[in-house]
């Protein structure tokens, strides 16, 4: 393929990359839009565990609500997002390779959601208790429902992520760029990495860091399991 050609081709790519975000942001905002209406019952439930939240401004309770809903939406419109990413990465893959699709997609969304179930019922109740045992008669917690909201947010998005990386590699060693051994070789680099990950998406405190990193460490290992049933099977 001459330059033209592969420029050609990178601008299908790109305008590809325009309309595909375009459906996703489309469906992102009808999903919060939709969600939003259902707010007000689910974040009595969400803010029970701190109790009492506090709002210090007219304008904080109205963006907890919007947070909440684009969460909400973020999770409903998941299945159609990753239905455009997979979209896409199909259209950079060879004939044969496109079959994986139907496999990562729905495992992609499966992955997500059990992140996000490990962080709401082990990693935020951990984290908010220990965050709050550095209370004391000086010291009361008076927690801003912004505040808090921020918390569930980035503790959600963020398990929900980093709970990717086993298919992730699978995919790689799919598509012929990972293999067991070079995993195996970069264990080290990999746990140096997962480690700042952890320190920089979670809440400056030692216990969500290692709530994170550890399954992620743990992960890393599925995904060298992972790679090598889908390097044999490759090879057959």
């Amino acid at each position: 393929m001459n330059s033209f050609g592969r420029f050609k081709s990178f601008l299908t790519h790109l305008d590809e990359l325009r309309r595909r975000l375009i459906k996703v942001l489309l469906g992102f905002v009808v999903a919060t839009l939709v969600c939003y209406n259902f707010v007000g019952q689910i974040l009595p439930w969400l803010i029970k565990p701190a109790g009492h939240l506090i709002f210090t401004s007219p304008t904080e309770a109205f963006g907890a609500y919007m947070t909440l809903a684009a969460v909400m939406g973020f999770l409903i419109s998941l299945p159609w997002t990753l239905y455009q990413v997979w979209g896409f990465v199909a259209s950079a893959l060879r004939p044969g390779e496109k079959k994986f699709i139907a496999i990562f997609g729905p495992l992609s969304f499966l992955f997500f959601i059990l992140g996000v179930l490990f962080s709401y019922f082990i990693a935020i109740p951990l984290t908010y208790r220990f965050l709050m045992s550095f209370s004391s008669d000086s010291m009361q917690p008076m927690i801003t429902v912004s505040h808090y909201m921020g918390f569930l947010a980035n503790m959600l998005i963020a398990f929900g992520v980093t709970f990717e990386l086993p298919l992730i590699l699978a995919f790689l060693a799919k598509i012929g760029v990972a293999t067991p051994e070079f995993l195996r070789q970069k264990r080290r680099h990999a746990i140096m990495i997962i480690l700042i990950v952890a320190a920089i998406v979670t809440p400056p405190d030692v216990i969500s860091q290692i709530l994170l990193a550890l399954p992620l460490m743990a992960l890393y290992e599925v995904g060298i399991i992972l790679v090598k049933m889908t390097y044999k099977h490759k090879t057959l």
